[in-house]
């Protein structure tokens, strides 16, 4: 039953970074597509790849801070 908690903990961190990461990347990205005048639809392939990295790192950050947490008992 443990594990399972664990597990249900890591992948609730993922999901949270996930969306944290996505929108925090969303708004940069816009940023710095609007900044740097990126050309007509290109400003949508940066956007998406800006909002996509961050996620991705963000998830990945706060998946393996739960998973550090789980063995621990306070």
């Amino acid at each position: 039953m443990a594990r399972d908690s664990c597990m249900a903990r890591v992948a609730a961190g993922v999901a949270v970074g996930g969306a944290v990461g996505g929108a925090v990347g969303a708004v940069y990205g816009t940023y710095e597509a609007i900044r740097y005048r990126v050309p007509g639809l290109l400003k949508i392939r940066h956007i998406g790849k800006t909002t996509l990295g961050s996620a991705g790192i963000f998830g990945l950050f706060l998946g393996a801070g739960s998973l550090i947490h789980c063995g621990k008992s306070y």
